[in-house]
């Protein structure tokens, strides 16, 4: 008999951020609100990393990687690259009902696209978001969808059917938690994300 094998299911939900690293006056509102279009959009860093936390359980255990944004049209620029660093699928959620939607209304968003993908084992969301700081997102998606979640990540010390391992950093350390799945990972800056492979991005 052959050896069976298990297919593994990652979602990453994604985002798409003003550049808030060098905020002029002229970025700024009379309100005293950042003015979005007067700043360069990019990758949410901490969601790159989720991403490559995601393309390495794909090196190791051949996941299959599922990336997720919610905004404008214009934000499918991250999927993209997500694409080309090796992400397998890529949907955009996108509405203008959508538009201004705070951490209650985007979890609640994320959380029924998770459902509307069907099965997975994981979802890996970035910490938190440079433009907003709140880290509320990724645990409320995981109320919602009523799965385990464990944040501050850094890494993934072994997944097998029906359960996770990982590290997470703490004040002074870091603790090692099991976990069944599916479940919800927030995860922080501890990796190097890959480069995009000029493979993909030709294709």
């Amino acid at each position: 008999m052959g050896v069976e094998t298990v297919s593994y299911t990652v979602l990453v939900f994604v985002k798409q951020v003003p550049d808030t690293q060098n905020i002029s006056g002229d970025a700024m509102t009379p309100e005293g609100t950042v003015n979005r279009a007067a700043l360069p959009a990019i990758f949410n860093p901490e969601d790159l990393n989720a991403l490559e936390l995601a393309l390495q359980l794909k090196d190791r255990y051949g996941a299959r990687v599922v990336v997720a944004t919610m905004g404008m049209p214009a934000a499918a620029e991250v999927l993209r690259q997500s694409l080309y660093r090796g992400a397998d699928e890529a949907v955009l959620v996108t509405d203008r009902a959508l538009a201004g939607a705070d951490t209650l209304a985007t979890s609640y968003t994320l959380s029924c696209c998770a459902k509307k993908l069907g099965k997975f084992d994981l979802i890996l969301c970035g910490r938190q978001a440079i433009d907003g700081d709140t880290a509320q997102v990724g645990p409320q998606i995981a109320e919602k969808l009523k799965i385990p979640q464990l944040c501050y990540v850094e890494e993934v010390r072994s997944l097998e059917p029906g359960k996770v391992v990982v590290r997470r950093a703490i004040e002074g350390g870091y603790e090692v938690l099991e976990s069944p799945t599916p479940a919800l990972l927030t995860v922080i800056d501890a990796n190097d994300p890959r480069p995009m492979n000029a493979k993909r991005l030709m294709k």
